[in-house]
């Protein structure tokens, strides 16, 4: 079955570096739409971030395929022509340049979008193009702290950063849905649209529970690999050594949990446990009954046991067992370095999965729309 390309004809003009901008057009490029990936002279930053994807970075090759490179020096006038009559052809415009830059450059969205107004713009940026801090500069690490993210996260001694460049992550799949819901606004309306999405703007949405939970005066703690206000809800170390985190959700998968994984079916009846709001006043007492049954058991015995119970588990895993994990779907990734096989976007597709494009090299065109 052919490949799903529901935006087959969509033309995308990219002025990106870095991650979050990357990853949204990248999803649109694996979608069918012609994404033209607007590098400086020496190339997207993240080209050298690592070398850890066939001698390439792991990061460029993951966001960037399906796109064809255009350099372009937008500090040359020719250049800036040549991108121009790009956009003048384009469904949509991506930038994630510094407030300011693209107007300063006579590339306004705003003109844009007057002289084409089918022309649907993204403007992704750290703080917005107002306010004290729009200036500023933003990566995903500092955001994740100015957020309040970096505080709920880790352990009591320290704030921690998420392991991920989650900000970025989810700033591009912000704008991807944006972008997606102006296409269909303009497939009715005909007309094009701006969008200005925030990276702070993206966590502080995403930060709504722990921010009401703070103002209602009742602020998350930090406490690991545990859930702040469900318990028993964390990691428990067997015999083995391997460590299994569980979930209880309810009073009767408590009950549950302990007449048939711990083996103390009264204890629901004792007052410090009777209910969630008991067992998380009392966590270290409720952890501790669960570790003392998690101890006395292999990893295999232990999940077996909350198979037949119905509990909610998972292995606390690294990224080697990701790496052969039995639900791990992969796609096959042609790069200039040679194919590189990377996790498979999630959605899956009963008219046919996205056939993924290949990985520029700098200044590389062509690909599936050559002409």
């Amino acid at each position: 079955m052919p490949g799903f390309a529901p935006l087959d004809g969509v033309t995308v003009v990219a002025v990106e570096q870095a991650v979050a901008a990357p990853f949204c057009t990248c999803r649109l490029a694996d979608a069918g739409a012609r994404v033209f990936k607007i590098e400086r002279p020496g190339g997207d930053f993240a080209r050298g971030y690592d070398t850890a994807a066939a001698g390439q970075s792991s990061y460029f090759v993951w966001l960037n395929r399906g796109k064809e490179s255009v350099i372009c020096d937008l500090r040359d006038a020719a250049d800036r022509a040549q991108l121009r009559d790009l956009i003048a052809e384009a469904d949509v415009l991506v930038q994630n340049l510094k407030p300011g830059a693209m107007a300063r450059l006579g590339l306004d969205p705003a003109a844009l979008r007057k002289a084409h107004p089918r022309l649907i713009t993204c403007s992704i940026s750290g703080y917005g193009d107002s306010g004290p801090m729009a200036q500023r500069k933003a990566y995903d690490l500092l955001i994740q702290a100015e957020s309040g993210l970096c505080s709920i996260t880790g352990g009591p001694d320290a704030p921690a950063r998420v392991g991920i460049s989650l900000v970025d992550i989810a700033t591009g799949a912000t704008a991807h849905a944006a972008i997606l819901e102006a296409l269909i606004a303009r497939g009715i309306h005909g007309q094009g649209c701006g969008i200005d999405i925030s990276m702070f703007d993206v966590i502080a949405d995403w930060m709504t529970v722990p921010l009401l939970l703070t103002e209602a005066g009742h602020p998350p703690q930090r406490i690991g690999i545990a859930h702040p206000s469900i318990a028993p809800y964390g990691a428990f170390v067997a015999a083995c050594g391997t460590r299994i985190l569980i979930s209880i959700q309810s009073e009767r998968e408590w009950q549950i949990l302990c007449a048939e994984v711990l083996g103390q079916p009264d204890l629901p009846q004792d007052p410090r446990f009777a209910s969630n709001v008991a067992r998380v006043a009392h966590r270290d007492e409720t952890d501790a009954i669960v570790a003392q049954a998690f101890a006395s058991r292999t990893a295999p015995e232990i999940e077996a046991v909350l198979e037949r119970a119905s509990i909610a588990f998972a292995r606390v895993n690294g990224t080697a067992e990701l790496a052969r994990h039995a639900h791990l779907r992969r796609i096959s990734v042609d790069t200039p370095g040679g194919p590189v096989a990377i996790p498979a976007p999630a959605p899956r597709f009963s008219c046919g999965d996205p056939v993924p494009g290949p990985v520029p090299a700098l200044g590389e065109r062509g690909g599936p729309h050559e002409h």
